[in-house]
């Protein structure tokens, strides 16, 4: 039988072509396939909370942290500027400035403060570490405990333009705020691939709120009136109109994120109760920092036990500042205060988040001055499931 003999060039030209057809295949085919995100380099923290829910103190836990860029409630000046709007219209305009914050682009603010500015023009600025410190203010290290008075006094005239420079220099971007009232509003952040975002919801017991409100009741006027839709009408909430949609939110947001949550929040939502903080601060906020990315510098813990262990629960004065209480006395201090009828009242539109967040509801005045009995349940014998992404739970 004849055998027909194939010159070698002949076969190495048709190996050739075919490895080269093969490789040109699978590049096509690899330029169809979903390739794997890259995560964006800083790590994005929103604290979501309401109004004398202990949301200073946690946003000072995390603005102190050397790796973390801190502001606290930017979106004041959203409110400030269109006070005439409701809540629910502010959303939109809020949400687009916290993700230019997030993203370090401070000419967003171009909107609400159009003169030459400077960093003292910047709502609660000096509350933020890292605007006390390099680059933003030469008179501190990162590393330093900052405080308010000292800041403003010595960094107020740095320019605005510090505070983007700044915020680009840090591995974790942290805003706390006040104004998101439904969790969907921020869907459009938590799948945008250039943001990193995570989510702290900070609650704490409505009748302990109301107490620490009544502290306040000017300062919260106008807020009231743009939560209640009074086109600019200033409101004092005698009548806890604004407590009632405060923990309507609290529940909206607490159920979005944990009763068949979307897929897009797992990992990304985590719920702390004041209380709880007040009670065990370092294991609570290990907890917070884990979830974050961020450690705990003996530093850091240091400055928590003294923050957590002052004497008595602060001065009227100083409701609006971060000073050394004793935090669970503060934690309490309704029961002591508040007239019973005025806490029934509170039961009434508040019924759903207390029963929901995990609190116990008082039937007398002898139940509600009687410290031994504990009105905060713990967490496992609340009737929902606590978030499935709490590892600790």
């Amino acid at each position: 039988m004849a055998r027909i003999r194939i010159p070698s060039t002949i076969v190495i030209l048709f190996v050739t072509v075919q490895t080269g057809f093969l490789l040109f295949m699978y590049a096509r085919y690899s330029s169809f396939m979903p390739q794997p995100e890259e995560k964006p380099s800083q790590v994005h923290i929103l604290i979501l909370s309401s109004w004398r829910s202990g949301s200073s103190f946690v946003g000072q836990l995390f603005s102190q942290h050397p790796s973390v860029f801190y502001l606290m409630e930017p979106a004041w000046h959203v409110w400030v500027t269109m006070s005439q709007n409701g809540a629910k219209v502010l959303h939109m305009a809020v949400r687009d400035l916290v993700r230019s914050v997030f993203l370090c682009d401070m000419s967003v603010f171009d909107a609400y403060m159009p003169w030459k500015r400077n960093l003292s023009d910047l709502f609660q600025w000096a509350v933020s570490r890292a605007l006390c410190s390099a680059p933003a203010c030469d008179s501190f290290k990162r590393t330093d405990i900052t405080s308010e008075m000292a800041c403003k006094t010595l960094c107020g005239r740095y320019p605005f333009s510090k505070v983007e420079e700044a915020c680009k220099t840090y591995s974790h971007v942290v805003i706390k705020e006040v104004r998101f009232f439904d969790l969907k509003v921020l869907y459009p952040l938590l799948t945008d691939p250039s943001l990193n975002l995570k989510i702290i919801h900070l609650v704490r017991d409505p009748r302990a709120v109301v107490k620490s409100r009544e502290q306040s009741v000017k300062a919260l006027a106008r807020d009231n009136g743009i939560v209640l839709s009074t086109n600019g009408t200033k409101v004092e909430d005698s009548k806890y109109k604004v407590m009632q949609e405060v923990c309507r939110s609290h529940v909206q947001i607490y159920e979005t994120a944990t009763l068949k949550p979307p897929n897009f929040l797992k990992d990304r939502y985590l719920m702390i109760r004041f209380e709880d903080l007040v009670r065990d601060p370092l294991s609570e906020i290990s907890e917070m920092y884990k979830f974050a990315d961020l450690n705990l510098t003996p530093r850091l813990k240091g400055w928590i036990y003294n923050i957590t262990h002052g004497q008595g629960p602060g001065k009227k004065k100083e409701a609006f500042k971060i000073t050394s209480r004793d935090a669970v006395s503060v934690s309490q201090a309704w029961r002591n205060v508040l007239p019973f009828q005025k806490v029934k009242k509170i039961q009434e539109v508040c019924k759903g988040a207390i029963n929901m967040l995990g609190y116990q509801l008082v039937d007398s005045e002898r139940e509600q001055r009687d410290l031994t009995l504990d009105l905060v349940l713990p967490r496992q014998q609340n009737q929902f499931s606590w978030s499935s992404f709490n590892p600790k739970h």
